[in-house]
């Protein structure tokens, strides 16, 4: 069984190194769970590790048979076919998932505050101009994740947190989370979920068991397959070796061979390791050294089990 120990090289790194984390929490298989807090346990902003739930909500749309993610997004939005920009026709689910848009900008494109306030983003991204072809490189957009998303509300009739309430939180047992929306209302999709650290480990042990959850297939097991092995090349859009390995359906692979992780800035991580039958989750908060963060999990807590 895992003991406390385990922990011990971890914490004096966190500590000596100044690596701002707030609590990590290690799950093995038939080994049990161990975690250290260095503060309460209270919910926390995941930024970008959201990106991961979107990406399951999509994976269960699929399974229910309300999208293929082969299928072209704009299909979905024919209100906005006589505005959306030339190309934007070619960008299907799956290059939203792997940030291959061809929509190259981070959020929104440049708006005003009054049309970012009040107008519906979807509309501002899909007029957008495409700056390559959809599914011809890299470039990670929070925009793309907000528009699977807006995919799974208007497929479901749900916005995306209300759509994964029975089919994920409370199966979980993920009591009422919290997840920022755009001023119109609709969840963030790519930011904005919170949740405690024990909350987002759930998520790691949810991966590793190939979408299943007490006896229930949460998510179809060749979806959670497909999230880290249909990867793509980041190509130096982030420096580091750890953002440079492969990225997934909203996962980044690790250099540590076949594992892979949810992200969120500031050093939020949920990793697993398929061949320790492990995973290793951290809440965190670094303004500049969330390498740091992933270096000490691999070196001081994941080659000892």
């Amino acid at each position: 069984m895992l003991d406390s120990s385990l922990l011990t090289d971890f914490r004096l790194t966190c500590l000596e190194r100044n690596l701002g984390v707030n609590g990590v929490h290690v799950y093995q298989k038939d080994a049990g769970e161990v975690a250290h807090y260095f503060q309460a346990d209270d919910r926390a902003e995941l930024w970008s590790a959201s990106k991961t739930y979107t990406s399951l909500a999509i994976g269960m749309c699929a399974a229910e048979g309300r999208l293929a993610l082969n299928d072209p997004l704009l299909g979905f939005f024919p209100e906005y076919a006589d505005v959306a920009a030339p190309g934007s026709e070619a960008i299907r689910v799956v290059d939203l998932l792997q940030m291959r848009s061809g929509k190259d900008f981070e959020e929104l494109p440049e708006a005003t505050m009054d049309e970012i306030e009040h107008a519906d983003w979807a509309d501002l991204y899909l007029r957008a101009p495409q700056d390559t072809p959809p599914a011809s490189h890299f470039f990670y957009a929070n925009g793309s994740t907000y528009m699977l998303s807006r995919l799974v509300e208007k497929t479901s009739g749900l916005v995306l947190r209300d759509y994964l309430m029975p089919r994920l939180f409370d199966p979980l047992g993920i009591v009422n989370p919290w997840w920022n929306a755009c001023p119109q209302g609709h969840s963030f999709g790519c930011y904005g979920l919170q949740l405690t650290l024990a909350e987002f480990a759930k998520l790691g042990r949810l991966l590793l068991q190939n979408g299943a959850w007490d006896d229930r297939q949460l998510v179809p097991a060749s979806y959670v397959e497909a999230m880290h092995t249909d990867v793509v090349p980041p190509a130096g859009h982030f420096e580091g070796d750890e953002w440079n390995a492969g990225y997934g359906y909203q996962v980044w692979l690790n250099r540590w061979p076949g594992s892979y992780r949810a992200d969120g800035k500031y050093g939020q991580h949920c990793v697993v390791i398929p061949d320790r039958q492990a995973t290793v989750t951290v809440l965190s908060h670094s303004e500049t050294n969330t390498a740091g963060i992933l270096a000490a999990i691999f070196n001081d807590i994941v080659k000892k089990l």
